[in-house]
């Protein structure tokens, strides 16, 4: 059965808007694409529904690479005649250089280099060690202010830190954080599905799911050549080594391993939207045949799946990505 019509959409957290349920992120994206193809895809995405970009400017911490990706996606969009209220953009607000270099200036930079003046939101991340997290929400609430974006996750903290943030805000009447964006995926659960972000999600936090299919690998290209997100718990290998177990699970359901892994993510009751980062046209049509997978199979993916909880007892589950858990030695 193929989903045909608009793919549907979920509220981004109590206080946020709602989203399609598949986005399409930037990293590694759009620079890897034929110009002619990127367009087609981007018109084909809007043309479904899936109008939500995670772009950012990749040129701080580690990554520090000096990436066009957001750049050839603002030309993109304009080629493939997508107006700016026809999609919803999220930015990044890295924090690694934090707070010795501004906010609000290098989200203006980020911002410029797409072609637009304002995001619909965006994801304050990554760090390591101490953060200022009650001026990090003050800094945020002045970039609303002033019309930059309206709403605001956080990527990857661990949940005490998320915790303070949104405690904060409400004592002093600020926007708080609507959403978490999360490495999330049938091998790496722990911090998602653990009981420190549980109750933030009960308490009306949004997830939004990132790394799904570990930069390929849950896909079939077990040894991507492109630089691919962290490893927390070095768990890699052992995640290659379960892919023809996925692909066994998948066959079972007459699907690919890559629309068991996006429609596994779309199961966690606070999940309101995938990031997918696709290069091809095909790769963005199966994705979407996710969707169907759920629809049908929804209620049994979390058992047939769960001996693919690698990272279980391995990182913390109130850690932030780069923590492991105790005792591991991981």
């Amino acid at each position: 059965m193929e989903l045909t019509g608009q793919v549907p959409r979920r509220g981004l957290g109590a206080d946020g808007p709602t989203v399609p349920v598949l986005g399409l992120g930037s990293w590694n994206t759009w620079d890897r694409m034929d110009r002619a193809d990127a367009v087609e895809l981007v018109r084909a995405a809007v043309d479904r529904g899936v109008n939500f970009f995670d772009v950012a400017h990749y040129n701080f911490g580690p990554h520090a690479e000096g990436a066009r990706t957001d750049v050839i996606f603002g030309q993109v969009v304009t080629e493939a005649g997508v107006r700016r209220e026809d999609y919803q953009l999220c930015g990044k607000l890295w924090l690694w250089d934090y707070p010795g270099s501004s906010l609000g200036d290098a989200l203006k930079v980020s911002l410029d280099r797409i072609g637009t003046d304002r995001a619909d939101m965006v994801v304050a991340g990554d760090f390591v060690g101490d953060l200022d997290v009650r001026r990090v929400v003050s800094d945020v609430a002045e970039l609303i202010e002033a019309g930059l974006f309206e709403t605001w996750g956080v990527n990857n903290w661990s949940a005490a830190d998320l915790s303070l943030a949104i405690r904060f805000a409400r004592e002093e009447g600020l926007v708080a954080p609507a959403f978490a964006q999360l490495k999330y995926s049938v091998a790496r659960r722990s911090v998602p599905d653990g009981e420190p972000y549980g109750r933030m999600f009960a308490d009306g936090l949004g997830l939004q799911a990132s790394d799904v299919l570990e930069g390929g690998i849950l896909a079939g290209r077990l040894h991507p050549e492109r630089k691919i997100g962290a490893d927390p718990g070095g768990i890699r290998d052992r995640i290659r080594e379960s892919y023809p177990e996925l692909k066994r699970i998948a066959d079972g359901f007459g699907a690919t391993p890559a629309q068991v892994a996006v429609a596994f993510c779309l199961t966690h009751p606070a999940a309101a939207s995938v990031l997918v980062g696709v290069s091809r046209r095909e790769q963005f049509e199966d994705n979407l045949g996710a969707l169907d997978l759920l629809a049908r199979h929804g209620g049994e993916l979390r058992d047939a799946v769960d001996e693919l909880w690698i990272d279980r007892d391995v990182v913390a589950p109130e850690a932030s990505w780069g923590t492991d858990a105790p005792g591991t030695g991981a």
